[in-house]
């Protein structure tokens, strides 16, 4: 008789955690960190640098965007080139880049290739993923 009483403590016990450990994970359902739930992002003006490589050299471009409601309001991106293919290059992409990301959530926007230029988006990409960081903090 006393291996039944013991039986049934241990089981009891075991669901009472059980039923505590299926209520702890119902309190992240709601976050706004679960996936598919867009983050809130502060409005401001943030600035940030990103670097990319070409054959020739590593360059840096900064990014400064305006950010109202999780929308881009406006960009401007400045360069510092190193060699002249570069600061063709970086020039076409800043004569583009306006048109790509005005306007757009910043959560939309994936730039890989603006006004002919390729590798200056991995650059703005750098610079747009710490801008993000950065608005989510100060949200």
């Amino acid at each position: 008789m006393r291996r039944t009483s013991s039986f049934a403590r241990t089981g009891t016990a075991l669901a009472g955690i059980g039923g505590a450990l299926l209520l702890s994970g119902c309190s992240d359902a709601g976050s706004a960190d679960s996936e598919g739930v867009d983050a809130a992002y502060t409005d401001g003006t943030y600035t940030a640098e990103g670097t990319y490589a070409t054959p020739e050299s590593v360059e840096t471009i900064s990014v400064t965007l305006t950010l109202e409601d999780d929308v881009v309001t406006a960009v401007e991106v400045t360069g510092d080139p190193q060699r002249p293919e570069s600061e063709q290059y970086q020039s076409q992409f800043i004569g583009g880049i306006d048109a790509e990301v005005v306007g757009r959530d910043i959560d939309d926007i994936a730039v890989s290739r603006v006004a002919g230029s390729s590798l200056t988006s991995g650059g703005f990409t750098e610079a747009l993923e710490t801008i993000k960081a950065e608005a989510r903090e100060s949200a």
